[in-house]
């Protein structure tokens, strides 16, 4: 045994192997092989109950077809493109939480007393569970005793101002409002705001004065010298932001709206989880993950393509 292991010492490549076979043996088993099992499904008619049918397209053709009804064409599944809808609505907040944290970045870089507090304060809700940020928000958002609605009711009154307070979680038209709340106020500490700090950090301090010595202005300097110097950073934000914006979703329809009201707040992921472990749809809900991927995939090689023409390495 001994020397078997002075013999793999010595052989680099092999012991290079052993060393990431744990890693690649994990990612075979529980990420791999689910993702070929899934690609299987979307071919078959599957209720967990009763044994897989073969039925070839026909998931995607319910998925993505559409049929003629009294003169009008429909689409099969006119569901899927509400909530493709939502998606995409939900995803206007990623360049606004990418600001967001930009924003908060610069103060943060600031050299002033104390500044490691208040990075940590910030920070802190991206470390926390995502399901106690659901209900702490949930109960933020409510319509009636919810602390949001509160405080606005005392501006109101303070202000004079006879209007309607937001049923936030309850009201078709401001419960993806609510929702892109929280996703802002917890985007704008978190690791994007890390990401753009150790850019900031990085921009050669030289280059600002030579700006200043050309005279120009803070809002030149930013322009000039801080966007080329961290637009790697920016192109990487905005990709995993959009990748992330088309998975997103679950966790706040589960827990704090199932959906709703009238599935204003069901997203394509949540869609995915109620076809396969709500109503049993499983190659159903295969499909629709698989047309996620390519979309995903697709819009990641244009960002890739047109975004990265405006980095600066």
């Amino acid at each position: 045994m001994k020397d078997f292991l002075s013999k793999i010492g010595s052989n680099e490549s092999v012991a290079g192997y052993l060393f990431i076979l744990p890693n690649f043996l994990g990612f075979l088993v529980f990420t791999f092989s689910p993702v070929i099992v899934s690609l299987c499904l979307s071919f078959v008619d599957w209720d967990i109950l009763t044994p897989p049918k073969f039925v070839g397209l026909a998931n995607f053709v319910a998925l993505l077809g559409f049929h003629r009804e009294g003169g009008v064409i429909v689409a099969n599944d006119p569901l899927f493109w509400k909530y493709i809808g939502n998606t995409l609505f939900f995803m206007l907040n990623i360049p606004i939480c990418m600001a967001g944290a930009l924003v908060v970045a610069m103060v943060m870089n600031q050299k002033l007393k104390g500044i490691v507090i208040f990075r940590t304060i910030f920070f802190l809700p991206s470390i926390c569970a995502g399901v106690a940020l659901c209900l702490l928000w949930k109960w933020i958002l409510n319509p009636d005793y919810g602390l949001l609605n509160q405080i606005l009711g005392a501006v109101f009154s303070l202000f004079h101002i006879n209007a309607a307070l937001p049923g936030w979680l309850s009201n078709p038209a401001w419960a993806k409002p609510g929702i892109m709340l929280m996703g802002f106020w917890g985007a704008i500490g978190g690791m994007n705001m890390i990401l753009y700090l150790a850019a900031l950090q990085g921009v050669p301090k030289e280059l600002y004065e030579a700006a200043e010595i050309d005279g120009a202005n803070g809002w030149r300097k930013f322009w000039a010298v801080t966007m080329p110097f961290i637009s790697p950073t920016t192109f990487f934000i905005a990709i995993m932001g959009v990748i992330n914006g088309f998975q997103s979703g679950f966790m706040q329809a589960y827990v704090m709206t199932e959906g709703g009201p009238a599935g204003a707040t069901t997203t394509i992921d949540y869609y995915i989880y109620n076809n396969a472990y709500q109503w049993l749809h499983m190659g159903y809900a295969s499909a629709i993950a698989w047309f996620l991927f390519i979309v995903i995939f697709l819009v990641t090689l244009v960002n890739w393509r047109f975004g990265g023409k405006l980095v600066h390495y």
